[in-house]
């Protein structure tokens, strides 16, 4: 069966231009890697889980905000490893001390040892052309399509 994930991407307006708020995943694949590493809360759907459901849920644990609408819709895309991701955008504020839930991972491989790591080790906000280079490149089509969105809708943002 095909995996799907459902995220959400938080934005805000300052000095009249959009940041997006982005994670870095935790744990020790991904310590020293910054370019093409960060990703929009996310996470995987289970059966029967509706999409936006569920990526309230991730983007709460991952974050420890509470993230609250009205959300925009910001279609699905198919990343290169096979994944289904389907994203909302909404306006929010938050601090990037965030707290996320953890997992546990035998490391070093093959040593027995477990340890826990956190499912996100740090947030940062974003202008939409910095994080264009943060992303994972398959979430890029997302901040394609906020910048649509943000330049249909009246006012300052994209």
């Amino acid at each position: 069966m095909p995996r799907s994930s459902a995220g959400l991407l938080m934005f805000r307006i300052r000095n009249q231009r959009a940041e997006v708020f982005l994670a870095h995943p935790g744990g020790p694949f991904w310590r020293r890697k910054d370019a093409g590493a960060w990703s929009i809360p996310k996470g995987e759907t289970t059966a029967g889980e509706e999409p936006l459901a569920a990526a309230r849920r991730e983007f709460e644990e991952e974050t420890g905000m509470i993230p609250e609408g009205p959300f925009v819709d910001l279609g699905e895309t198919k990343q290169a490893g096979g994944k289904t991701v389907k994203a909302w955008a909404f306006e929010g504020d938050g601090s990037p001390a965030i707290q996320s839930n953890a997992f546990s991972l035998e490391w070093p491989p093959k040593s027995g040892r477990m340890q826990q790591f956190p499912e996100v080790d740090r947030a940062e906000w974003f202008s939409l052309d910095e994080a264009e280079g943060r992303v994972h490149r398959g979430q890029t089509v997302f901040l394609d399509r906020l910048r649509a969105y943000l330049a249909s809708r009246p006012g300052p943002g994209a």
